[in-house]
């Protein structure tokens, strides 16, 4: 078995751990030895979607309940998108509610991004806020939104636009869990690795570009578990330099001002997050050449990533019009111009305020099929 990997968000007394390990859930795992802190004499609400209970919520269930020594309560909620919303979220303070958890208990997110966004902008309204843990289940959400304490939920008019910052208490990642994954949630997953890669290290772009043929059919343990540890160790120190989004923290943002702009248009029918956020990284780099701020070569090998991890090099269906104007709806906007995260070079991005529509509308066309 893989040595397990710690990641330490610093965060003052909110710091907490992120642990990545095959096997945490095993019946001789060591999950219950890490939830012990956090679940210990607590009542808890575990939350998650209809794709994933059926998959790994008793295994969670046994280990909470072993170490809290109470009645776990689950709530399950339709798998997509769709569901992320305001009614779901009342349902899972209902739940709460319902199964009589109080300041004291917890909230464990067990799923990919919409269940851990959920869950926890639930844990941080009810009762004005409980503890929440986060399990993730998909590499996704492993390498996203599983640590950095972002929360929310979408509103017709865009994407996360309802939200909080709620860090929580522990995330544990049971890399085994990626085995049952369908080849395009890996592929989603590898979007945000690849990302990070771009933004902040190109020893871990060249580690990605360099991966073997199986990385995407049978992902090797050990290696995915050193690739998902160095991404959270990368995002982690964003998040505890500027938790708020204030500075550095909106360069994570890069590709998904195009990406949501995709999901918008395609009414979150389309591209998943993580192939919407692909593309994304293409059109950012394409832009960067256009403007004169990359150079062909590195702009040619974040292409070449792209295709390699089969993220999407064509959008269908698609005006460049409707998508130009999805991105003036996006939330890291500011004073009604676009603001877009740019690559200068493999491992250094920086923000960008003013970049001309007509620019961008030509970057748009390029990616018609």
């Amino acid at each position: 078995m893989a040595t397990m990997q710690t990641v330490q968000v610093e965060l003052g007394t909110r710091s907490y751990p992120i642990y990545v390990s095959p096997g945490l859930f095993a019946e001789d795992g060591n999950a219950k030895e890490l939830l012990r802190p956090y679940a210990a004499g607590r009542k808890v609400l575990i939350v998650a979607d209809s794709n994933v209970a059926p998959l790994y919520a008793a295994a969670v269930e046994r280990a909470v309940r072993e170490v809290s020594g109470e009645e776990t309560a689950l709530c399950v909620f339709p798998a997509g998108e769709q569901s992320k919303n305001f009614e779901t979220v009342a349902m899972i303070c209902r739940t709460c509610a319902q199964n009589q958890l109080d300041r004291g208990s917890l909230i464990a997110g067990l799923g990919g991004g919409v269940t851990g966004d959920m869950a926890a902008f639930a844990a941080s309204i009810y009762m004005r806020g409980i503890d929440c843990i986060q399990v993730p289940t998909s590499l996704l959400a492993m390498v996203d939104s599983g640590a950095g304490g972002k929360t929310g939920v979408d509103l017709p008019e865009g994407k996360n636009l309802i939200g909080s910052f709620y860090q929580p208490k522990a995330v544990l990642m049971d890399t085994e869990f990626l085995k049952t994954l369908p080849r395009r949630e890996l592929i989603n997953g590898f979007a945000e690795l690849i990302k990070h890669a771009i933004l902040f290290d190109r020893g871990l772009f060249d580690k990605l570009l360099n991966a073997g043929d199986d990385i995407l059919t049978h992902p090797p343990m050990d290696e995915m578990t050193e690739l998902i540890a160095l991404s959270c160790g990368l995002k982690a120190g964003v998040v505890s330099r500027d938790e708020q989004e204030k500075g550095e923290r909106m360069l994570l943002n890069l590709g998904h001002t195009f990406g949501h702009a995709i999901e918008k248009v395609q009414d979150f029918c389309g591209f998943e997050h993580g192939e919407a956020v692909g593309t994304g990284l293409a059109a950012s780099a394409r832009l960067a050449r256009e403007l004169g701020l990359l150079a062909q070569d590195e702009e040619e090998k974040i292409e070449e990533i792209v295709r390699k991890y089969e993220l999407p090099m064509a959008i269908e269906d698609c005006k460049p019009e409707e998508l130009l104007h999805a991105m003036y709806s996006d939330k890291k906007n500011r004073n009604g111009t676009i603001r877009l995260i740019l690559p200068h070079a493999i491992g250094h991005c920086e923000v960008h305020h003013d970049v001309p529509d007509e620019t961008i509308l030509k970057i748009w066309e390029s990616f018609l099929p």
